[in-house]
């Protein structure tokens, strides 16, 4: 049986940010997507715009020399516009490993990204990484 198109575009943008392809990622957002990061770190927020989430991935890059990692594991679509990605995060910062799985929620309009929901397994632990 064929994948779900909504699971094919989740993998292709997990793919394009463990190579650091952001002209790839930029083409599957749409121009108004936003991405919404739970927390009180610094890098916690809401991102608005394609220019702002891909700014968003350059400093977690940035932040981790290089070592951010997200490894999917598994996507689900529920048909209508949403898809839900479980990934594995792992980083190094300042002497520090962050280790934790993690979610994002996805709305797709068409073909692209619109809204992307992060949830963190727990909180306090990445507040504290990220900051």
């Amino acid at each position: 049986m064929a994948e779900h198109p909504h699971a094919t575009l989740i993998r292709k943008g997990y793919d394009a940010f463990s190579r650091g392809d952001m002209d790839t990622l930029r083409t599957l957002f749409t121009a108004d997507c936003a991405q919404h990061v739970p927390g009180s770190s610094p890098l916690s927020g809401d991102f608005k715009g394609q220019d702002a989430i891909i700014e968003m991935y350059g400093r977690l890059f940035q932040e981790t020399d290089g070592t951010m990692r997200a490894e999917l594991k598994d996507v689900f679509v529920d048909g209508r516009g949403h898809a839900v990605a479980l990934h594995h995060a792992t980083a190094e910062r300042k002497g520090r490993r962050y280790d934790s799985d993690e979610v994002i929620v996805f709305r797709i309009v068409g073909d692209k990204v619109s809204d992307l929901d992060q949830c963190n397994r727990d909180i306090e632990t990445a507040d504290a990484f990220w900051s």
